[in-house]
């Protein structure tokens, strides 16, 4: 180290002092950019002072200590973890003292902090903006005596500008900051609410919150109502997840603070936290945001660090800040899957009462003698409530019957599947076809069921006259195919269980080889398209009437395909059942 002194340059002159001034003000106002604004500030010092080291320490307010923003000569290990706490050293008598602090021979004062060991004098003036210490310009020099009293006025001078430069920029840079995490928490927010299936979400609020918070160990953990425990359901480490076995409740650990008190729970050290339950050795700091819906805490998001007060109030405002999006996300998902397991259980069931209704309704080609019989059964939903069936009544009689029940769905097809008990247990006594509709309705007026009514059209087939006795309860008319003329019989009636004390018709038909008759439920004739226009009689009449020497099963294939083709794929308005009859 040189025994002597060097050159301290001559004192400023009065116009070149305001020049330098006048510049500062400048290139200091020029720019918003922290790293570049220190970089000035270095520069602008060196003019006026030539120095060997220089610093510029900005003051946490909270911890009442210092660190080092930007330094030129500073080892980069002290550059990284100096901290002086207010009060203490050089640097920090200044920032206490709000004045400047010129220490002409540091070896002789003994709050003297050594940073470098050639250093033997220092100068550090606090940097003061609105009333309000903000850091501390510090210069050092390895020649005791070096720095001057006009040293210590003209940085004086050149740090009130400074210093309101550095508040401005950092100012700027806490906006952009806080720009740049609302429009993040914003991604967030809508990324979260588009994801349904709840473990799959659970690992996407892990990646996003990493996002905002570089943690060491994520975790969320969700009440058990019944057992009033906090259960780990995702746990991840290092960006890897790991399966979690424990549970605790409301009275343990940090954890359960958090969600009993409702409240943000921020340890800096758990050390020295009673609450703190030792489940992960490495954990030195954590951050526990209760996750609540309503008026109700559904669970705790964790976070942890190996470092002592990692976790500092801006992350728990952050995390505070989306913990009640998360909450919504996870009720919103359970809610899903909830609703998705519910759907799988009731597709379960219509699959089952599907299967039994295929069962309770007979073959759709029966073996009549005299007859050729087909029937298309269309459901508009899941389960019909159209019914159709045929048994033999007599050894050469049986009964063909087609039935519309009111409304869709499970209630339809289980009153369906009443009625058609009924009939068959009417249908032993060998009764006229008017005789067994006017029982029928009896029987339905004693079971009656508020909103539940059926048409349905009857007949009796003997095949020796082929002669077809029909009664009918308020389906649509049948229709008649003989030769090339078509025509509806005439046989009407009141709807079954509606109106008590009614009386039914007969009309018999005589049929003759090759006549086609069609008998359907009023699906086929409403089945509308989107302009509300119906399929109606024409159009089936018109098929009918075009395909009446093909196969029956060809022809109701026709029918139901115009029928869909008619449609253009708009919803089924009401189940759809047609029943053809060829006389052999």
């Amino acid at each position: 180290m040189p025994e002597t002194t060097p050159s301290q340059g001559r004192p400023l002159e009065l116009t070149e002092l305001l020049t330098l001034l006048l510049e500062v003000s400048e290139q200091l106002s020029s720019t918003l950019d922290l790293d570049e604004l220190m970089r000035r500030m270095a520069s602008i010092v060196k003019r006026a002072i030539d120095y060997d080291v220089f610093a510029i320490l900005l003051l946490k307010e909270k911890a009442q200590e210092l660190y080092v923003r930007f330094s030129v000569g500073h080892p980069d290990e002290m550059v990284r973890t100096l901290r002086v706490k207010v009060g203490e050293g050089i640097v920090g008598r200044a920032a206490a003292t709000r004045k400047s602090v010129l220490v002409n021979d540091v070896r002789k004062d003994p709050a003297y902090i050594q940073s470098l060991a050639a250093v033997r004098s220092e100068l550090a003036v606090p940097l003061i903006a609105k009333n309000r210490v903000i850091g501390v310009i510090d210069l050092e020099a390895p020649w005791p005596d070096f720095f001057t009293e006009q040293h210590q006025n003209l940085l004086e001078l050149l740090a009130g500008r400074m210093a309101l430069a550095v508040m401005n920029a950092r100012l700027y840079r806490r906006t952009l900051r806080q720009a740049r995490t609302l429009q993040l928490l914003n991604e967030i927010s809508r990324e979260l609410s588009s994801v349904l299936v709840l473990k799959d979400l659970l690992r996407r609020i892990g990646t996003l919150t990493k996002r905002l918070i570089d943690y060491h160990r994520f975790s969320i953990l969700l009440l058990d109502e019944q057992t009033r425990t906090l259960n780990p359901v995702i746990a991840v480490k290092q960006d890897e997840s790991t399966p979690e076995k424990y549970n605790l409740t409301l009275d343990q650990g940090i954890v359960g603070a958090a969600a009993r008190e409702l409240k943000t729970i921020l340890v800096p050290d758990v050390a020295r936290d009673k609450r703190y339950i030792a489940l992960n050795s490495d954990t030195r700091s954590e951050l526990a945001v209760p996750l609540v819906h309503g008026d109700r805490v559904i669970g705790v998001m964790d976070l942890e660090s190996p470092q002592l007060a990692y976790f500092t109030e801006e992350h728990a405002r952050l995390i505070a800040t989306l913990a009640p999006q998360i909450s919504i996300a996870i009720e919103n998902s359970r809610l899903y899957e909830r609703v998705v397991r519910s759907e799988a259980r009731r597709q379960r069931d219509l699959d089952r009462a599907r299967e039994i209704q295929r069962h309770l309704m007979p073959t759709l080609a029966p073996q009549i003698p005299g007859l050729e019989v087909q029937v298309r059964f269309q459901p508009a939903v899941e389960l019909g409530g159209d019914l159709f069936d045929f048994f033999a009544y007599a050894k050469d009689r049986h009964v063909l019957a087609i039935g519309d029940v009111s409304g869709k769905g499970a209630p339809a097809a289980l009153y369906g599947a009443m009625v058609s008990g009924i009939l068959r247990s009417l249908a032993r006594e060998k009764l006229a076809p008017p005789e067994l509709l006017l029982r029928l309705n009896l029987a339905l007026l004693e079971r009656k069921i508020e909103g539940h009514f059926i048409t349905l059209t009857y007949g009796l087939w003997e095949a020796k006259t082929k002669t077809l006795r029909l009664a009918n309860a308020g389906m649509p008319l049948p229709l008649l195919l003989h030769g090339d003329q078509i025509r509806q019989i005439r046989v009407e009636g009141v709807p079954l269980g509606l109106l008590a004390n009614t009386e039914y018709q007969e009309s018999t038909v005589h049929l003759e080889s090759g006549d086609l008759l069609a008998m359907f439920s009023d699906g086929f004739v409403e089945a509308a398209r989107g302009d509300d226009e119906e399929f109606g009689y024409r159009r089936l009449e018109k098929i009918l009437r075009e395909h009446a020497q093909r196969p029956v099963s060809e022809i109701l294939g026709t029918i139901s395909a115009e029928v869909a083709r008619f449609e253009a794929g708009h919803p089924r308005r009401d189940d759809q059942t047609l029943m053809l009859m060829r006389v052999r």
